[in-house]
């Protein structure tokens, strides 16, 4: 059980207690390091406190003050899930405080409002967006309506599963192997008891592909490539760390359907006419926002940047090849996000983050290890090289856009 806590109580300052959870919501919900320490300086300086920020994915360590007045603080807490809608609101506060309109009590106020609302969609809506994206995935992986329909109603059963297990401390972190064990268990399991023709690894992988760390790869790339090196290490190692515990989930589900379900399956792909994957990229912008809570006026420029990412990655394909296509797809996901900052003054962030999210290379990372667990070594070294190729490009789009276009807002 979490206690309350008093944010006053952590400095003597008001204007100290308001940085310090300003640094918390913002760490809380995603912010990167090499955004999160800028925006927190800028807050600091317009407030005439002179503040250090060191941020990693369990902590922020902040210096508040100078001299025989400098506070330190510790600011522990893992960086979760990113939530657009609270950041845009963060957001607001910050620019409110930073110019006067607001004092720093009411932006506590402020802060802890936002902080205690509830998402705001139903959970039918999110669900809903869940089960679409990654059926949009599996389109992308050259499924057919059978890979599509089976990738929908499994993914959205494994979210379910995970608001069940993420209720209880005890069973939180069993969530991405046990989510990776029942998606592969049940996909093998329809493919060669039912007699339903539909590739199950194609199943397996577009089911799974809102938990892999793709985006999480892509960000410790950036911070690395930012120099923000204690963060960036950090983020790669927990990026790892979740290919490896959805790998064992996969492999276990994978043994012991093969042990309980004998028999080959040879699935008949029945793809979809080309076009269609033009539908796929047009509806998979909108269900990230959803999952990313982004507000709802906030959709049409996150399809726009999207949309902009994918004919991006298919332009750059006939010219740069497949492994540095993703850097022309960032360069416009970066270019559209950062108009959108310069044009109404909100953070590129908010469209920036989904339209990432369709390019990230998680698939190809998760697919570099089970290839490595087949003992293909020779696909597995391929596919990772792929993998870090992809990433690296996407960071080099988002650098290009900033230098081009740079945003006016720092968040």
């Amino acid at each position: 059980m979490k206690l309350p806590v008093d944010p006053r109580s952590r400095s003597s300052s008001p204007t100290h207690s308001f940085l310090l959870r300003l640094a918390e919501l913002l760490h809380r919900y995603g912010t990167p390091a090499f955004r999160l320490e800028r925006v927190l300086v800028k807050v600091a300086a317009s407030l005439g406190v002179e503040g250090e920020f060191l941020s990693t994915p369990t902590s922020v360590l902040v210096s508040l003050g100078s001299g025989s007045n400098k506070e330190m603080h510790l600011v522990r807490g893992n960086s979760g899930e990113v939530n657009l809608g609270k950041l845009v609101d963060f957001d607001e506060v910050m620019e409110d405080v930073e110019h006067g309109r607001a004092g720093v009590d009411e932006g506590m106020t402020r802060l802890e409002a936002i902080e205690d609302r509830a998402s705001g969609y139903p959970f039918a809506a999110t669900a809903l967006s869940f089960g679409a994206a990654s059926a949009c995935a599996a389109r992308f992986f050259g499924g057919g309506p059978a890979e599509m329909g089976m990738t929908f109603l499994l993914s959205v059963l494994a979210l379910l599963l995970g608001r069940l297990l993420t209720r209880r401390a005890e069973t939180v972190d069993l969530f991405e192997p046990v989510a990776a064990f029942g998606v592969a268990l049940a996909a093998l399991a329809g493919a060669r008891a039912t007699g339903l023709d539909y590739d199950d690894r194609i199943v397996t992988l577009a089911s799974l592909i809102v938990f892999l760390p793709g985006l999480t790869l892509t960000t410790a790339l950036n911070e690395l490539a930012t120099r923000h090196l204690v963060s960036g290490v950090s983020r790669l190692a927990g990026a790892l760390a979740i290919f490896l515990t959805l790998l064992f989930g996969v492999a276990l589900g994978w043994r012991v359907g093969e042990a309980v379900f004998a028999g080959e399956h040879t699935p008949t792909l029945d793809p979809l006419s080309a076009w269609t994957v033009w539908i796929t990229a047009a509806v998979a912008p909108f269900a990230f926002g959803v999952l990313l809570d982004a507000r709802l006026r906030e959709l049409p420029i996150i399809f726009a940047a999207g949309f902009a990412g994918f004919v991006g990655v298919r332009m750059g394909a006939t010219t740069l090849g497949a492994d540095l296509a993703p850097f022309a797809g960032a360069l416009l996901v970066g270019l559209v996000s950062n108009l959108y900052a310069r044009v109404s003054n909100r953070p590129a962030i908010v469209a920036m983050t989904p339209g990432i999210f369709m390019l990230v290379p998680g698939s190809f990372g998760f697919r570099s290890l089970t290839f490595f667990l087949e003992k293909d070594a020779l696909m597995g070294i391929e596919f990772a090289f792929q993998t870090g190729l992809v990433a690296i490009s996407l960071v080099g789009g988002l650098l290009a856009a900033n230098v081009v276009l740079p945003p006016r807002r720092v968040l």
